[in-house]
């Protein structure tokens, strides 16, 4: 069946729903969605029931680049600087020589085994060398298995940040594969401006966004989240035409809005967070629908020893020279190994050299398909499994949550008090995203002129306001009365617990 304009919408509809619906399954049984989008995709697809004929590299690598956008920006989002502090360097290892160390390793023993040039060895191990999340958390939570010391939060910080140096692996390398009288030093000028302009614009963007997303007032809250999409394009782009890592942009831009105080920002997060799992349906749905499965096959021998040498030796080794300066458990070390999963990344990447035109353009991107999907398959399906074996497993009982659990969510909150803003006071006529709370106190109402107000980031605070605050300990409490300029032994309050 050809895409038209007249089915399109009908067919992706149609496929989104099948596509949720499979995931929603998937996690009785402890398979990754990837594996159950990319399936749908392949159904659907030429050789599958659905007689779709996609065949555009181009219109697959555009969805992809902006789906990535979406997924790293929610995944910066969702970062707590406080929690992914304390493995800073462990993470930031892993995903920089961690990645190089594994696309080195696979890139060698391509080389080594088949009729591939060193660089097209390396192109390849280039692609692969990114790992994807989505589907081990997803597992992680579907069985309720939590990770001792602070491996979730390495897991997420490496997740989160290693795609842009596998993206400039990949542009590079396939540029010594294009332009075969270059040298292997020249990628060290590109790298150094892709790394430095990327971090650098991405923390300036990120502080100039907060500003207009704070600052700018719009008449309905449901645009702040739109206002936030064209604010992650315009860092991508901008970034991406200055010569730097637009990845790294996008992502360290959301890590530092994240972490910010922002007007509407549980609105933004929320949107962000269905729209990234969209996009992660639609990229995997397109990759399924490119791939050729009769292609794959004509691959499976050599895509069956790079895929064991990645998961039993490259990733391994990558793990295990990145983390050598820092102090770990060796379980937990053979844990991260094994939590490197490929997904549709890589995927995305092996597009850039079909497009390129390079002599063994589709064979490296069946190959990568194959190892992506096999890696998810084998690893995806075993990740609680391996961490009980290596006793890094924490098992966290399920609860039934009331709905005052979930207004309560963000922490678990003790105290509620009564405070009244004098006239002349610092807050009067600010908005209470300029005033800088504590994150573990919540203004859940403000009793003005006998009349209740639930309040937002931009609500303008007015002398004799009584603000309802709940908070989690003494210790926020003063960093309320701080936040307000206010001298608590002044104040009369009342205390509910």
């Amino acid at each position: 069946m050809d895409i038209t304009t007249e089915n399109v919408l009908l067919v992706g509809s149609l496929l989104l729903l099948i596509s949720i619906l499979a995931g929603k399954t998937s996690y009785k049984f402890g398979v990754p969605t990837l594996v159950l989008f990319l399936a749908v995709g392949i159904l659907a697809g030429s050789e599958g029931i659905g007689k779709i004929n996609f065949d555009s590299p181009q219109l697959a690598q555009f969805i992809g680049i902006v789906s990535l956008n979406f997924i790293l920006f929610s995944g910066g989002l969702d970062t707590s600087w406080k929690t992914i502090k304390p493995v800073l360097w462990q993470g930031v290892a892993l995903s920089t020589l961690g990645v190089l160390f594994t696309a080195l390793a696979v890139g060698t023993f391509v080389w080594a085994i088949t009729d591939f040039t060193i660089f097209e060895g390396l192109l390849l191990g280039a692609i692969v060398s990114s790992t994807d999340a989505a589907a081990v958390f997803s597992i992680l939570r579907s069985k309720n298995l939590a990770l001792k010391s602070n491996l979730r939060p390495t897991l997420e910080l490496e997740s989160g940040s290693n795609d842009p140096m596998a993206y400039f692996l990949t542009i590079a390398f396939l540029g010594l594969v294009v332009n075969q009288d270059q040298g292997v030093l020249s990628i060290i000028p590109l790298f150094l401006q892709q790394i430095l302009i990327g971090l650098a614009l991405g923390f300036i963007f990120g502080k100039l966004s907060k500003m207009i997303i704070n600052r700018i007032q719009l008449d309905f809250e449901g645009l702040y989240p739109v206002l936030a999409i064209a604010l992650m394009f315009i860092v991508f782009s901008a970034t991406d035409a200055l010569g730097g890592n637009g990845f790294l942009a996008v992502y360290l831009s959301g890590v530092y809005l994240g972490n910010q105080d922002l007007i509407h920002k549980k609105t933004i997060m929320r949107f962000f967070d269905g729209l990234a799992w969209l996009m992660q349906i639609v990229l995997f749905l397109t990759l399924g629908l490119l791939v050729f499965p009769s292609h794959v096959v004509e691959v499976l021998g050599l895509g069956i020893m790079v895929s064991v040498f990645l998961i039993i030796v490259a990733r391994p080794l990558g793990v295990m020279l990145s983390l050598s300066p820092f102090k770990m458990k060796m379980r937990r070390r053979w844990y991260v190994s094994w939590v490197g999963l490929r997904g549709a990344v890589p995927i995305v990447f092996a597009t850039y050299p079909l497009l390129a035109g390079i002599e063994k353009a589709e064979i490296i991107f069946n190959i990568v398909f194959f190892v992506s999907l096999s890696s998810v398959l084998i690893q995806g399906t075993t990740l609680s499994t391996v961490a009980k074996w290596l006793h890094v497993a924490l098992p966290e009982k399920v609860k039934p949550v009331s709905p005052v659990d979930t207004f309560l969510s963000d922490s678990t909150k003790s105290l509620i008090r009564e405070i009244t803003i004098p006239p002349d006071n610092f807050s009067v006529g600010k908005r209470i995203v300029e005033l800088h709370f504590p994150r573990k106190a919540i203004i859940a109402m403000i009793s003005r002129d006998d009349k209740f107000l639930t309040p937002n980031g931009a609500t303008q605070l007015e002398e004799n306001d009584t603000l309802i605050v709940l908070l989690e300990d003494k210790k926020s409490l003063e960093g309320v009365y701080e936040s307000l300029f206010l001298n608590p032994d002044h104040m009369v309050e009342e205390e509910n617990i």
